[in-house]
């Protein structure tokens, strides 16, 4: 998945994942908005699973097994 950066002019960084919609997190460093921005993109994800809708965005990470 692709994280786009971008420095704002306050100084902090902002971190987004185009693909998921709301997954945009800031932080003082990009080390920090990275890390943010990967972990709501999680929770997100978890969330459409835990409701049951499709997270084609997880076919990469889990393959079960016929």
């Amino acid at each position: 998945m692709t994280i786009e950066l971008e420095q704002e002019e306050d100084g902090r960084w902002i971190a987004e994942a185009p693909q998921i919609p709301g997954a945009l997190a800031y932080g003082d460093t990009q080390r920090e908005a990275i890390s943010k921005v990967e972990s709501l993109v999680l929770r997100i994800l978890a969330d459409r699973l835990d409701h049951g809708e499709m997270a084609p965005e997880l076919e990469k990470v889990f393959t079960v097994a016929a």
